[in-house]
């Protein structure tokens, strides 16, 4: 292979037509061009350029060389900047209701710092579906059943019921009649849930929140049973501030979905957010019931 600098010569000459742009640009004398492309021509056996007496013109042969000599700067550069110049931090926003954005986003941040180091996410707590609007373009997450006007939906999770307390009342036999929590606003999933599970409802009314991250908080501290929505509860699972009281799991056939507008391109970095949640929650499609 010749010498780059021979190269670089040869490339800045052919690209200017002239030996002595060529040497400006590079900070070389027009005597060292000349001398570089010179014995780059002996070394190659070619002639590249036709010396005139104003001038230079690439050969044939010199004219299809240059395309390949370019194309190699730019790999050189390209690579060069990529791994080694600072990248700007791209900010993505993306809305999601509270329960999601506490219990399911925050603790996958240091992945995604770790796997897109120039990615900040910017989280907009939703605390109501009309909270959303029409007019908003970027990325969101909903709770649903993958149909939402004018958005486009990829899965992230499945849901799953099942009732969950802390350890001190996971024991009791009758936990039905322990205080039953619920959130306020949201579905009443207690009633569907002893229908599908066998189990006559208890007569009273439940402690009620205003979200789910609250009523979780409730359930761990003792407060009564959390018809855990899963996966939102994994964690206080695996951490042991709650146990489930039954193996019987009601499938809801909703869960939470990412959401974007529909007929519009993402620009890259929300791209690049949109395909790593997929991937980090891909294991929450179909989850087994907790026991």
């Amino acid at each position: 292979m010749p010498p780059l600098v021979w190269l670089r010569s040869f490339e800045a000459a052919a690209r200017l037509s002239n030996f002595t742009g060529a040497a400006t640009e590079l900070g070389l004398t027009q005597a060292a061009v000349s001398q570089h492309i010179r014995l780059l021509e002996e070394h190659l056996k070619t002639r590249l350029f036709i010396r005139r007496a104003r001038g230079i013109d690439l050969t044939p042969e010199g004219a299809a060389y240059l395309p390949h000599i370019q194309s190699a700067f730019a790999t050189i550069g390209n690579s060069t900047t990529e791994l080694f110049e600072p990248r700007a931090t791209q900010t993505v926003t993306i809305r999601s209701p509270i329960s999601f954005a506490t219990l399911m986003l925050a603790p996958l941040l240091p992945q995604l710092s770790k796997s897109h180091p120039f990615i900040r996410l910017q989280i907009e707590t939703i605390h109501k579906p009309a909270d959303y609007g029409d007019a908003w373009n970027g990325l969101d997450i909903r709770f649903g059943n993958g149909a939402f006007a004018g958005r486009r939906a990829d899965q992230l999770t499945s849901e799953a019921l099942q009732p969950m307390a802390a350890p001190w009342l996971a024991g009791d036999p009758d936990w039905p009649r322990l205080p039953l929590l619920s959130v306020f606003g949201a579905r009443g999933m207690w009633g569907e849930w002893f229908s599908a599970a066998g189990i006559t409802p208890p007569a009273e009314a439940s402690h009620k929140f205003d979200t789910f991250v609250t009523a979780l908080e409730g359930a761990v501290h003792g407060a009564g049973v959390l018809l855990g929505s899963r996966p939102l509860v994994d964690a206080a699972v695996r951490n042991r501030g709650l146990l489930p009281l039954s193996d019987f799991a009601l499938r809801s056939g909703t869960g939470h979905y990412l959401t974007a507008p529909s007929g519009t391109s993402l620009d890259q970095a929300d791209e690049t957010v949109r395909l790593w949640l997929l991937a980090a929650f891909r294991r929450y499609l179909d989850i087994e019931p907790l026991r």
